[in-house]
Order: C-alpha cells, then sequence, then structure tokens
C-alpha cells in the first residue's frame, strides 16, 4: 500500500522517516518518488519516499479554515480605512487620506498557492486587507490593476502605462500620494522611467516590492507596503524605490528612483543607493530625512501646473558590457538591426580597445557619423567615468561618445530610449540629444561624490 495516499497538495501534513518527523504543506512534486512539502519557514525540502515509514495527513487543504488562511475566504473588515460593504467591495471611509496603490505584479502583490508551493497574484482590496490590514488603517486606499506580471516580462510599453497612470493619480487634488507595487529584478528600470517621464512632480511617488512572500515568517513584504504609505503621506515629492533599509524589520530607506540598484539576489536589504545616499529613513511611526528633496507642491504652488507624463520610447536601444578582447563588431550588428543608439558599459574611468586588430575607435567614429548615439555609463557601478586621464580615453572622446559620467547604466539606458523617443515622435531634434542626455533632470547626476556614498 502507498504510504500517505491520502494525502493531496494543500494539505497539511506529518512525514515521519527513520532519522526525523517533518512536519509541513503538501505541494506538488513533479519528480516521481519524492513528496515535497513546504515547511514553516518557507523553504521547500524533498523527501525520497523510500525513505518514509508514514505520512500523516494532520488538517486537510479543503477545510474552511484552510480556505482562510490562503486568502480565499476574506471576511476582515477595515478600522478606520477603507470599509467593507455588501458586494465584497471595499468603499472609501472619508476619513483618512487618499492613496492610489498601482498593482503591477511581483512578490508583495501575491500568495503561497497551497497546492503548487508558488505564488498567486492579489488584486482585490480584500485579499490586501488580509495580508497588509495596517496600511488600511493609514490610509484610503483606491486600487488600479492595469495588469499583473513578473518584472523580467516588462519592457517600455508597461513603463508608459505606468507613468500614464501615475500623472493621472497626481493630477487627482484628491490623492495624497501614490505606491506602485513591482518585481524586483528589474524595478529600477522602471523607478527611472518615471523619474525621466513625469514632469512637474507634485506629490510622493513610492515603489515597493518585497524579496520573500508573505507566507514566509521572515517576508519583508508588510513593512515594506507600510513604509511606502508613511512615504506617499509625506512632503516629498519624489519617485522613490521603497524597502528594507538592512536585514532587520526596524526601518526602510527611500531610494532616489535613478540611482539605486538590486545589489543582492535574496537579501531582505537588496537595494542599495549608488553614488548618493538615500532621500531618508521611513519608520512606522515617522519619516527622517537624510538630505535636500523637492517638497510637495499645493495646487495653488503649482501655478496651474498639472503633472505631465512625456511618455515617448524609443525601442531601439541596447546596453552593451565591454570585455576584454570584445569584437567592436557588435556595433554593427545592432546599427545593422536598426538600433538608434547604445549604452556601453566601459572599464573604471571610460575605456574599451584601442589597439589593434580589435580596435573599436573606427568602428565608433563611421557609426556616429552616420547618426548613431553611442553613451557610456561606468560598469564599476560606483564613482565616475573621466576619459581624460588618459590618452585612450581622450581619443575615445573625440569620437563623439557622449560620457555619462556616475549615471548607472540602466539609468542610462532608459534615459536613452526616452530621449530618442523624443526625437522620434520630433520634440526634439538631432543636435539636441546629447544636450539633454548630458542635462541633469532628475538628479542622475551627482556632482560631488565622496566615500559616505559608496554601501
Amino acid at each position: 500500500m502507498e504510504k500517505g495516499k491520502d494525502a493531496k497538495p494543500g494539505d497539511l501534513i506529518r512525514i515521519k522517516t527513520a532519522k526525523e518527523d517533518i512536519e509541513g504543506r503538501m505541494i506538488e512534486s513533479y519528480e516521481a518518488g519524492i513528496v515535497l512539502v513546504k515547511l514553516d519557514s518557507g523553504y521547500n525540502i524533498g523527501v525520497n519516499r523510500d525513505n518514509i515509514l508514514d505520512i500523516k495527513v494532520i488538517k486537510k487543504a479543503e477545510d474552511k479554515s484552510e480556505k482562510n488562511e490562503s486568502g480565499e475566504e476574506n471576511e476582515a473588515k477595515g478600522k478606520e480605512g477603507n470599509e467593507k460593504k455588501e458586494g465584497n467591495k471595499f468603499e472609501l471611509s472619508h476619513k483618512k487620506p487618499i492613496i492610489d496603490l498601482i498593482i503591477t505584479g511581483g512578490t508583495l502583490s501575491s500568495s503561497l498557492d497551497v497546492k503548487t508551493g508558488g505564488v498567486k497574484f492579489l488584486t482585490t482590496p480584500e485579499n490586501l486587507f488580509k495580508f497588509y490590514p495596517d496600511i488600511f488603517e493609514l490610509a484610503d486606499i483606491r486600487i488600479i490593476n492595469p495588469f499583473m506580471t513578473w518584472s523580467e516580462n516588462m519592457d517600455s510599453s508597461h513603463w508608459l502605462k505606468i507613468a500614464k497612470l501615475v500623472a493621472k493619480s497626481l493630477n487627482d487634488e484628491s490623492v495624497k500620494g501614490v505606491i506602485v507595487t513591482h518585481g524586483t529584478d528589474f524595478l529600477h528600470y522602471t523607478s527611472a522611467a518615471l523619474s525621466f517621464m513625469l514632469k512637474n512632480l507634485n506629490k510622493p511617488v513610492a515603489l515597493t516590492y518585497s524579496q520573500r512572500s508573505t507566507d514566509r515568517a521572515s517576508s519583508d513584504a508588510e513593512l515594506n507596503l507600510y513604509c511606502a504609505a508613511k512615504y506617499a503621506l509625506s512632503d516629498i515629492a519624489e519617485v522613490a524605490l521603497v524597502g528594507h533599509a538592512n536585514s532587520d524589520d526596524d526601518y526602510c530607506y527611500a531610494l532616489q528612483g535613478n540611482k539605486c540598484r538590486k545589489m543582492h539576489s535574496s537579501r531582505r536589504d537588496a537595494f542599495k543607493p549608488i553614488n548618493t545616499s538615500p532621500i531618508a529613513k521611513v519608520y512606522k511611526d515617522r519619516i527622517e530625512v537624510l538630505r535636500d528633496y523637492n517638497k510637495r507642491k499645493t495646487g495653488k504652488e503649482m501655478n496651474g501646473k498639472k503633472v505631465e507624463c512625456e511618455d515617448y520610447f524609443e525601442d531601439k536601444v541596447a546596453l552593451i558590457k565591454f570585455y576584454p578582447g570584445q569584437d567592436p563588431e557588435i556595433l554593427n550588428y545592432y546599427f545593422k538591426q536598426g538600433y538608434k543608439g547604445v549604452v556601453i558599459e566601459m572599464t573604471g574611468l571610460g575605456h574599451v580597445l584601442t589597439e589593434g586588430a580589435r580596435n573599436w575607435i573606427p568602428i565608433l567614429k563611421e557609426l556616429i557619423e552616420k547618426g548613431f548615439v553611442v553613451c557610456a555609463a561606468c560598469q564599476t557601478i560606483y564613482g565616475s567615468l573621466n576619459p581624460s586621464v588618459y590618452e585612450a580615453g581622450r581619443r575615445l572622446e573625440k569620437t563623439g561618445v557622449i560620457y555619462l559620467r556616475d549615471m548607472l547604466s540602466e539609468a542610462a539606458l532608459v534615459k536613452l530610449g526616452w530621449v530618442l523617443g523624443m526625437l522620434k515622435e520630433k520634440k526634439i531634434k538631432k543636435e539636441q540629444v546629447k544636450d539633454i542626455m548630458l542635462e541633469n533632470i532628475a538628479g542622475e547626476f551627482n556632482e560631488r561624490l565622496g566615500e559616505e556614498f559608496i554601501c
């Protein structure tokens, strides 16, 4: 008789082996002979059936109590924030400030699927209230759900859609601030895009995330979202990424949207400021400002101006990382494919091959003269390009390469696509491209770089 034949994915089970007892949630296993279990810690463990003495079902997944735990049934009611009404809809209480919450996907917007062991997206106020009730006490939450996807599936069309929605919310006088939930891996591309596309910013825009799902005891989701709400209610009118400042649950950082980067694959404090300092420390009960910032503007202070969404983008741009011995023909490849420009991650001060058979200078000069835009960013991440130090850099600069000093390569790619998008729509002229790329539009350049900026 097969051991544990009554146990199904989603059931809470206890496995007995000769060495130990293992308790957790049974999830679907696609490997024959392996029983897969999600432990309370959030980690999965596979147990060979040959080593199992017994499997006991502690609680069936179809129990009503289990449905409540998975978020499929939720009868929670808001206290001071949104109130649940008939028809399972949350309505504004009109007693709290309004935050527009734009849900786009990612781990923060998902919960454990007890059968598969994976995650599923949350889109309703009821589901969000179950996992994050505190934000509903801070504010009335209006949920906007344009799409649900993982960040690796995003492209410029998603950035443009988010930017338009954020601009619309910022121009709504009843809205205090905006939060965007997002997957972590390419979050800094989206935050950079918003920093360039949103003109006349008047209110806080917080992008937030979680590295670990809500079913894990070590999840960073609740604190990140709560701190994002605190930031959205502040007077800091900046596009910022809000998330754990360290591995503890003490506070979050608000990081400038185009000057931060994901620096760790799994740590809760994965994002770090690059070549700048955080805007603020955000605690659950206060905000400690760390540097100058643009302040919230009222309708009167805007002098009739609206937040504008400059939703232009040229997708035919690329990011190239230079490596030793690289053939410059890669540039001809992109040019022949119809690309309008590239960002090259060069060496620390801004060099590529300038000698021998694979000298980059002739091809750079030829393509730039044909109108191909070539920008240089620094592959060391911290620090700034300076082509004037060595003769090789001075020769490269004479070809027409645009040296972007301390701008992050990801932000550079986004900015280049945005600027060339304006060119495509004939909002600017070709001779303006270099000047705009070197213009400090949203704080993407830092004039002073000190050791205090290196994390």
